[in-house]
């Protein structure tokens, strides 16, 4: 699936928790072409970042730490309602909001680790709940999520949860069993891009290029290559032979590559993102 080219319209939206993953969806929500009827609700803990927040058009704010309600009212006639605090806070925070939430919401919960089994058991029977996953890249329109039906939730409530994420990126339906491992590679995978362009424009610099021209040079790169393998018919491994003449320069530079054990790296990262995650899931 991919973010919708036709205007998309939701029901009102609550934001629970405004750390860089909510705030990269709710960007990705302010776009045009996406209409929030009712308009989106947002709680924070600082009345600094929550006034912030409320300076965006269709936005409104509520500090924590300024108002012990705050939770509550954004819930409040609200069908959506995003739970973005950090993982170990999502407990607290459903018992907080248990009896203020609409009976009919569906809870979208982005927070790592966390299971349906714990969302369900502190929410009113009649709340859906759906797991997902997204990346931060959610800001320009470009997110790839994974979302994860609950027990009780319904088709409807996931084409909605689906129809949220499609305005803002890529979406992927899968069970619940395979979000965490979802979560190593697409949910994390943003870091690893951007720590593979630091690493090669480090080395751009090291050969005698100014900072500028080498962000340049590795950044129109990936910009240019991750283009390029959108618009092709064909899968990386064959543009990467295409790029690779016989006993040229790039097969030999590919050669280190593959001798310094690439692909055991990123399944042996990606296995301890995973360890992580079910960490989290236990409450360590």
């Amino acid at each position: 699936m991919s973010a919708a080219d036709e205007p998309v319209t939701l029901p009102t939206i609550a934001f629970l928790g405004a750390g860089s993953m909510a705030r990269a969806i709710l960007n990705g929500l302010l776009q045009p072409g996406i209409e929030v009827a009712g308009g989106i609700r947002a709680t924070n803990r600082s009345a600094a970042n929550a006034a912030e927040l409320s300076a965006l058009a269709g936005v409104t704010a509520y500090a924590t730490e300024t108002d012990a309600a705050a939770n509550r009212m954004a819930v409040a006639g609200a069908k959506i309602v995003i739970v973005a605090v950090k993982p170990a806070m999502v407990p607290d925070l459903l018992r907080e909001i248990g009896d203020a939430i609409e009976p009919d919401a569906v809870v979208v919960s982005v927070a790592a680790g966390v299971t349906v089994a714990t969302f369900e058991s502190l929410l009113p029977a009649s709340v859906a709940v759906i797991r997902s996953m997204p990346n931060t890249p959610a800001l320009v329109g470009h997110a790839v999520t994974g979302v994860a039906p609950g027990t009780r939730s319904t088709d409807d409530d996931l084409a909605l949860a689906v129809t949220l994420f499609r305005s803002v990126g890529d979406v992927i339906v899968v069970p619940e069993s395979q979000i965490d491992a979802l979560s190593t590679v697409s949910g994390s995978g943003p870091a690893y891009v951007f720590y593979l362009i630091e690493q090669l424009t480090a080395a751009a610099v090291a050969k005698g290029f100014t900072p500028e021209q080498a962000a340049l040079m590795v950044q129109g790169t990936f910009r240019g290559a991750s283009e390029l393998l959108a618009a092709s018919d064909v899968d990386p491994t064959e543009l990467r032979r295409r790029v690779t003449s016989p006993k040229g320069t790039t097969e030999r530079a590919v050669a280190v590559l593959e001798g310094a054990g690439l692909e055991a790296i990123f399944v042996e990262a990606t296995d301890a993102a995973l360890a992580r995650a079910r960490e989290l899931a236990a409450g360590a």
